[in-house]
């Protein structure tokens, strides 16, 4: 490599290197600094030994309790954290060298599983947040207030995780400040963009109490009683908006996407497919991590759920089957090939089965029952957001001698990224008042 060239590019390198590797590991520092001045150990507080003195001399007793763990739990454990390594050296291969190096995308294929999963899917799992705000806020119901906030945190995690893939997949990150001053109304990719940093916002400030109880900082639980409905009508807005416009992004590919997927009520079907998602995502979790934390179920609430998801699960049964025929695509499903029966499995196990079982009395009193025909739903739609986001242009791109799977570092990213969130949530439920049980102070 020419010497002359490489110092003429060093100031870009280095403002590379800053933008993508030291702001970052500023900011996990500056994180880290403010959960150690809140939850700081008190023989740490006892000892005036200080965050800085913490991270960099760890070989100072602070008192610190390490959890007793089984060995299933410390393999998984060991497990997890390898897989975040990995996937951070793959993440700045990825940006210091582009998506071609550790990823099968393409001039042909531009959006992969990282939009399809990670993006299209999280956004989707997380609509249960806005349903159950809605439900205990706007219309009073509240006897579903013991579910409100797991199904707040989740929707924050979901949606964590969507900034997380697109902050990998877009890798100019730090360019994200040009919606704010570049408008372009006529774009859904500007109202996407607008929508998800708004709704991420309400939804912290909807979640936020739980933090203040922790903290005893009684003035922010009294300001956010206080404006609690309107962010909740905001966020129902905003959530409404953005779950549609994810639809309307790929209209743009009438010549590309599958026939079979492809509809002018695209962002219908995709608004529908999240109430339904939404309020299965719940039943899912909450039966989770009642099992995980060993607190009671909230049997009673999951069970009343299952009346509107077979409601919405039919209403959009209707709309596909309906949408099919009146564009003569049902004749397209007799004939057997990959794409039809990619639809099938998403007509069949992802809404008429779930849909008949959750209108069974059977279903709805039997914990096993009612949570596994959730994750039928879940399943679902994640197959459908897959098909509309990526199996859907295989026909088209099979025409250009290209078939997209993704890479190996995809998946493992996409697992380490899932698997942060679950990490998450897990602490979250360990040190924050979000089970029914542990609320305290003032309900907002």
């Amino acid at each position: 490599m020419d010497i002359n060239s490489l110092w003429n590019d060093f100031p870009a390198l280095l403002l590379l290197l800053l933008l993508r590797v030291v702001l970052p590991m500023a900011g996990l520092y500056v994180v880290g600094w403010a959960l150690w001045h809140w939850f700081a150990p008190s023989e740490a507080v006892r000892r005036r030994i200080s965050f800085r003195q913490f991270a960099l001399h760890l070989r100072v007793p602070v008192g610190l309790r390490v959890p007793e763990l089984s060995a299933r739990m410390t393999m998984t454990t060991l497990v997890t954290l390898l897989l975040w390594i990995t996937a951070a050296g793959i993440m700045l291969a990825r940006f210091f060298w582009g998506l071609g190096t550790v990823t099968a995308l393409s001039d042909t294929v531009p959006w992969g599983l990282w939009i399809g999963f990670d993006v299209m899917t999280g956004v989707a799992l997380a609509a249960g947040g806005f349903s159950i705000a809605a439900t205990v806020y706007v219309f009073r119901l509240e006897r579903f207030r013991p579910i409100l906030r797991p199904a707040i945190l989740t929707a924050l995690l979901g949606y964590t995780i969507v900034v997380l893939a697109l902050l990998v997949d877009l890798g100019r990150w730090y360019n994200i400040w040009h919606v704010f001053i570049m408008w372009n109304p006529h774009s859904i990719m500007f109202e996407v963009a607008w929508c998800v940093i708004l709704y991420l916002t309400v939804l912290f400030l909807e979640f936020s109490p739980a933090i203040w109880e922790r903290l005893h900082i009684v003035w922010a639980q009294k300001l956010l009683h206080r404006i609690i409905i309107p962010l909740v009508v905001l966020g129902v807005i905003l959530s409404t908006l953005h779950q549609s416009s994810l639809g309307s992004l790929y209209l743009i590919f009438p010549t590309k996407l599958s026939a079979l997927w492809y509809t002018p009520i695209l962002p219908i079907l995709f608004f529908v497919s999240a109430l339904a998602v939404g309020i299965a995502m719940v039943i899912v979790e909450s039966s989770l991590s009642a099992k995980a934390f060993g607190h009671k179920p909230e049997s009673d609430l999951l069970a009343a759920l299952t009346k509107p998801a077979a409601i919405v699960l039919g209403i959009y049964l209707v709309l596909k089957i309906g949408d099919l025929g009146a564009r003569g695509q049902l004749a397209r499903l007799l004939t057997p090939d990959f794409s039809s029966v990619l639809v099938w499995l998403e007509l069949i196990a992802g809404i008429a089965v779930p849909l008949a079982l959750f209108a069974s009395r059977l279903t709805r009193v039997n914990s096993d029952a009612r949570f596994w025909t959730a994750v039928l739903v879940v399943a679902g739609v994640m197959l459908n957001r897959m098909n509309v986001a990526v199996f859907g242009f295989y026909e088209y791109t099979m025409t250009l001698g290209v078939v997209y799977w993704p890479s190996l570092a995809e998946w493992i990213v996409t697992l380490a990224i899932v698997t942060f969130g679950v990490a998450v949530y897990v602490a979250a439920i360990k040190f924050l008042p979000v089970l029914p049980s542990e609320h305290e102070g003032i309900h907002a």
